[in-house]
């Protein structure tokens, strides 16, 4: 019986790997075939507005994924879940920012695309497991009977946060190699392999919009409502082109930079910068400070709704730490009881810039414990 350590090696299975194009996928895939799996790739078509531009076209990738799968000797089929993104992300996404939040589609795109839409067509194909290139483990626990989902062991790729709602069901019937390896050891596989990727750079945009500018984006969807902006005295200063194009933190695009304030506090001086603090949807005014330690901009709690738990409950109350955006450094932190799926965080140090839309997502050491959607800093 195998306790906290790695599961014992496994027989051999059929799995399907969805190939995105990129280098991780990539050696995913070569990983798997080199333990002897029989391995099928699946390339994902999520998006199908205005895919032939030049922000994001998924014809380049499913090229480069096809080119990995013939360099690696395995099937590969694309298939297309646009309508399901549609209707069960970007909707949801266009919701989210209409009421002046600024949510997370990759997090829901993995809870509804990879490890629920695409989980379903692999075990149609008669997978055993399927397995992406995220930067994060699996282990199981023979203790507690359950699955465990583990940080990647590269701290500046770990992508857990991300992954944070994925269920027992789901991690049972997923693997991540690349979980136990550095970027810099993946590439230098692709390139010892010759893989056509091996020295393809990361995507860094959100997964459907691509390298694209956003403000330019998701003015297509939804209507511009200008109102002003107002510093901590409530002085208008400035004019924004409506409260979902911000988010809490932001610094450019705010078109306010050559403005003084003799007000800037704890010394900020009269040119600090300047960041997006508070977003009243009453009152259409986006309100901004000068510094980034404004006090304004420092919470020291949050509470989160919409809870989503690994083990499939809520772990007891008490001390553990706490990410409220990706790469974020853990902050120690309370987890305070709720109702109806809301928990609390109370922080030992306040943080950042904490804002509502996004994932507030709990760990215990290298354990993701899940997490929930920040309703508001407190």
């Amino acid at each position: 019986m195998t306790g906290l350590g790695q599961s014992p090696p496994m027989e051999k299975q059929r799995i399907v790997v969805g190939l995105s194009g990129g280098v991780d996928s990539a050696v995913t895939a070569h990983l798997l075939k080199q333990q002897g799996h029989e391995v099928v790739g699946i390339f994902m078509k999520n998006w199908e507005d205005d895919d032939d531009s030049e922000y994001c076209s998924s014809n380049i990738d499913f090229v480069d994924a096809a080119s990995v799968a013939d360099v690696l000797g395995i099937e590969i089929e694309h298939v297309n879940f646009a309508a399901d993104y549609k209707d069960r992300v970007f909707a949801e996404f266009l919701r989210e920012y209409q009421a002046g939040r600024t949510p997370n589609p990759d997090v829901l795109c993995n809870a509804e695309i990879k490890f629920k839409a695409f989980l379903d067509h692999a075990m149609r194909l008669g997978a055993e497991k399927i397995a992406t290139g995220h930067y994060a483990r699996v282990r199981f626990n023979a203790a507690s009977g359950r699955h465990e989902l583990l940080k990647g062991l590269d701290p500046a790729k770990d992508q857990s946060y991300f992954l944070h709602r994925l269920n027992q069901q789901q991690l049972a019937n997923t693997m991540f190699p690349v979980g136990e390896l550095h970027k810099t050891e993946v590439r230098r596989i692709a390139d010892e392999i010759g893989l056509p990727n091996a020295k393809k750079k990361d995507s860094t945009g959100i997964c459907f919009i691509g390298e694209r500018p956003f403000r330019e984006f998701l003015n297509r969807y939804i209507s511009k409502e200008p109102g002003p902006i107002r510093d901590e005295r409530g002085r208008r200063i400035g004019e924004h082109q409506g409260l979902s194009f911000y988010t809490l933190g932001q610094r450019q695009g705010l078109g306010i930079g050559g403005l003084k304030s003799k007000g800037a506090q704890r010394g900020a001086g009269d040119h600090a910068p300047w960041f997006v603090a508070r977003k009243d949807i009453e009152s259409n005014t986006l309100w901004v400070v000068q510094g980034h330690d404004h006090p304004w901009l420092l919470s020291p709690a949050l509470e989160a709704d919409d809870a989503s738990w690994v083990a499939g409950e809520a772990p007891d109350a008490g001390a553990y730490a706490a990410k409220s955006r990706y790469r974020q450094a853990d902050a120690g932190c309370v987890l305070g009881e709720g109702a109806n799926g809301a928990f609390r965080l109370a922080f030992a140090e306040p943080q950042w810039a904490v804002t509502p839309g996004q994932s507030a997502v709990l760990y215990d050491g290298e354990v993701c414990l899940g997490g929930g959607v920040i309703s508001r800093a407190g």
